[in-house]
């Protein structure tokens, strides 16, 4: 006789509960409630996990449209305009995208990132950055085997706090933007990326906008 095992009952309000959570379609968070075996902590780490790969694929198409965004800090000291990419105008003019346009350049104005993604950052710098890093754990008496793994360590974290993509967002630092992004992307369903940014700020020199390398149109 078979000994197939009984599946698992997911009670609707949990449901509910995942798809506040998530914005998940209902059959998603039913089919990842099951995986986690009722648990919606772990649901939303499957969800979120599926997401992101759905959203890889996604990320390679052409993005061509969007919006430029902006955010003015209270007391108009601090202003930030981003340029967000997806692939067409029906999108860029959904209230999602114009939010997430809208919350990323809220966070530019809170964390002053200073590179889009950590592709942007050039040799020098990160060869100077290294170099301070690995001075440091000598001078602190580390032994030489251990100084490479502290360097890289450090420069993990110099991307965690000068790369948009690698920063956790300003008002849920459970996730970053690029996973608020990569969920966008499996949310509405086209390819979506922050092309370029500028941060102002009253009285601050600015050395102009970050922009992403791969979106700068090509010379004739």
């Amino acid at each position: 006789m078979s000994t197939q095992q009984p599946a698992v009952q997911i009670p609707a309000q949990l449901v509910k509960e995942l798809r506040e959570r998530t914005n998940a379609g209902f059959s998603d968070c039913r089919a990842a409630l099951v995986e986690a075996n009722g648990d919606i902590e772990k649901a939303i780490s499957v969800l979120r996990k599926k997401g992101q790969a759905a959203a890889a694929k996604k990320a390679t198409r052409e993005a061509s449209e969007g919006l430029v965004g902006s955010y003015i800090h209270a007391g108009g000291k601090i202003g930030v305009i981003v340029e967000l990419n997806c692939e067409s105008d029906f999108v860029a003019r959904t209230e999602a995208f114009q939010q997430l346009s809208h919350d990323i350049a809220m966070h530019i104005a809170a964390l002053d990132p200073r590179y889009v993604r950590r592709e942007e950052v050039t040799p020098d710098m990160l060869e100077k950055e290294r170099e301070i890093y690995r001075a440091q754990a000598l001078a602190s008496g580390k032994p030489e085997q251990v100084v490479e793994k502290i360097v890289t360590g450090k420069m993990e974290k110099f991307y965690e706090e000068n790369c948009l993509y690698e920063q956790h967002y300003i008002k849920d630092e459970s996730v970053t933007i690029g996973e608020m992004i990569a969920q966008a992307i499996a949310k509405l369903g086209e390819s979506i990326s922050v092309r370029r940014f500028v941060r102002f700020k009253v009285g601050e020199v600015s050395g102009g906008p970050s922009a992403s390398p791969e979106a700068a149109p090509a010379k004739s």
